[in-house]
């Protein structure tokens, strides 16, 4: 695997408040990284910071060695696509909703619609195009935004949280549906996440975030078997609850 994105003396403060702090860490090209670690952690913060969302006290991003700590243009904020634990849709259709990056990319219409159509089919929502995005019920909603971030085919795929808001049946469908699907597009994905069962499921590497410092990354099931003397008390609590 060749490093796609990588950060050094990463420092993101909130006035005299240090809320993270990462010396050195790398994203390698085809990636499934799962971020997991207490509330408050700093995990949403990473991930902002990784996509160019939350602007670093020190330190640089280097997306494919190249430092774009400093480059907030359209043109490189969209090389990164973002969903959230809440959807956030528009208040129009469902084909709306998913087209709307592209339409701000300015495709040709008859691109749009090809485009969306085929992510549609592939999150398995055709059926909702022309419906409005207010009635769709959480898991609908939730592909949705997950089809409105993988139509424009991020660089990096960021996932904060996006099934914990669903029930057991609904989450655990869209999890086999976007393992499928990150896997066919081979999109490099940035998954946090609190719950063991999912980063156990969709994530090859893990890294154990705390009070703002990453205290252990590697492969997931290495990690969540040998965790070291930082987070052995975290990924067993954790442990208990599932047994």
């Amino acid at each position: 695997m060749t490093t796609l994105l990588m950060v050094k003396n990463l420092e993101v403060k909130a006035g005299k408040k240090t809320l993270l702090a990462v010396p050195l860490f790398e994203i390698q090209d085809g990636e499934v990284l799962g971020i997991m670690g207490p509330n408050g952690a700093g995990k949403s913060t990473f991930i902002k910071a990784l996509a160019l969302l939350e602007t670093p006290a020190h330190g640089a991003i280097f997306l494919k060695e190249k430092d774009i700590t400093n480059d907030l243009t359209l043109e490189m904020r969209r090389k990164f696509a973002v969903a959230m634990q809440q959807p956030l849709l528009l208040d129009t259709t469902v084909f709306n909703n998913v087209a709307v990056g592209l339409k701000l990319r300015k495709l040709p219409r008859q691109e749009v619609k090809s485009k969306v159509s085929a992510w549609l089919e592939k999150f398995q929502i055709s059926h909702l195009a022309k419906k409005q995005a207010s009635t769709l019920s959480g898991g609908e909603a939730q592909r949705v935004n997950l089809a409105r971030a993988m139509v424009v085919e991020p660089d990096i795929l960021f996932l904060d949280e996006p099934f914990s808001a669903l029930d057991f049946p609904t989450k655990a469908q869209l999890l086999k549906d976007i393992k499928s699907i990150i896997k066919q597009t081979d999109t490099t994905t940035v998954f946090v996440s609190h719950d063991l069962m999912e980063l156990r499921y969709l994530s090859d590497t893990l890294a154990i975030l705390m009070d703002g410092e990453l205290k252990q990354t590697g492969p997931t099931e290495e990690v969540l078997s040998s965790p070291n003397a930082s987070t052995a008390a975290f990924i067993n609590e954790w442990k208990s609850l599932l047994s």
